[in-house]
């Protein structure tokens, strides 16, 4: 991997991400940081500030919005909740000459590649909205009227898996971590 250059990771809800990312960097075979996002919602039992999310309040959000702090911004499912990735904290990273990892969203990816138009760009899915919904039920965590709004917005997202560099089916966890490692190893 090449020193200092930032990879977004993007991909629906219930695809894996997350758990395919935790591998790569508990794993630590590459120079990569995951840049750690701010967000206006209350912590969830268990989750630390600065670890999982900056917790942010609205105002201050706001305010730094407004100061152009942010290199993308998001409200997720109308919740009112805001999310964004801080370019100080993707600027820290970086010049540590670590790569950074951004777990953001296809509109998030449109607006970083603005400023980092040499990004890495990675669509992790599922082979199938069916297979997504099979997975997002399994979670058990979330009432139908949210599944529903997590297939709408993965429908949406999958229209844009083409915008990406790199389109990954995760159908097993080992196998898409190994590929994740190999591209990111060039």
């Amino acid at each position: 991997m090449n020193k200092g250059r930032v990879v977004i990771v993007s991909g629906p809800s219930g695809a894996g991400k997350t758990s395919v990312i935790k591998r790569l960097l508990d794993e630590g075979d590459l120079p990569l940081r995951l840049s750690v996002s701010a967000t206006t919602r209350p912590p969830r039992p268990g989750e630390v500030d600065g670890v999982d999310y900056h917790f942010l309040s609205k105002d201050d959000f706001e305010r730094r919005r407004e100061n152009g702090e942010f290199l993308e911004t998001f409200e997720v499912f109308g919740r009112g909740y805001l999310y964004g990735t801080q370019k100080s904290t993707v600027e820290a990273i970086l010049r540590a000459g670590n790569s950074v990892l951004l777990e953001i969203d296809v509109n998030g990816m449109l607006q970083v590649v603005k400023h980092y138009p040499d990004a890495t760009t990675i669509f992790v899915r599922p082979p199938s909205l069916e297979e997504l919904e099979r997975r997002l039920r399994a979670r058990k965590t979330e009432n139908d009227e949210t599944i529903h709004a997590r297939l709408e917005v993965a429908e949406q997202e999958w229209q844009f898996k083409d915008r990406y560099q790199h389109d990954i089916v995760n159908s097993d966890l080992d196998e898409t971590v190994e590929r994740l490692k190999q591209l990111l190893s060039n």
